[in-house]
């Protein structure tokens, strides 16, 4: 005899406050892991651009500097996708630490004036709405 299969629990309507901005998130991310490759060549005239503005002089990076930066630059974001991704299919299944996760996500956001802001702040709507909270308490 087999058991009937366990009804899924409809997700909550403001969920979509914190998978969206998630995925929106992980794409702008991806964009800059596909620009970053084209960005060593101007780090040295950012960096002098940067001295003028601080009126500080900086000198120009070597090349193995270049691609240290850029190495490690890529293995950063490369995580912080991967911690997107993980994040929003956490809150999509209704574990707890999805939400922590998605609320640390948000309120490291909110300083990436404009669009981080907006994010971070529909996410905190949606993460600490009562549904989402019930729905997320795996």
């Amino acid at each position: 005899m087999t058991r009937p299969a366990p009804t899924p629990i409809p997700h909550p309507p403001k969920l979509a406050f914190l998978t969206v901005p998630l995925m929106i998130s992980l794409v702008l991310q991806a964009i800059s892991l596909l620009t970053l490759p084209f960005m060593g060549n101007d780090l040295n005239a950012t960096l002098a651009e940067y001295g003028k503005l601080t009126g500080t002089e900086f000198p120009p990076l070597s090349p193995d500097m270049i691609r240290t930066v850029m190495w490690l630059s890529f293995f950063l974001t490369a995580a912080l996708i991967l911690w997107l991704y993980n994040t929003r299919r956490a809150v999509l299944e209704g574990r707890r630490w999805g939400r922590i996760s998605a609320i640390v996500i948000a309120v490291l956001s909110l300083p990436l004036f404009p669009v981080g802001t907006v994010l971070g702040v529909v996410m905190l709507i949606g993460a600490f709405d009562r549904e989402v909270s019930e729905y997320t308490s795996k």
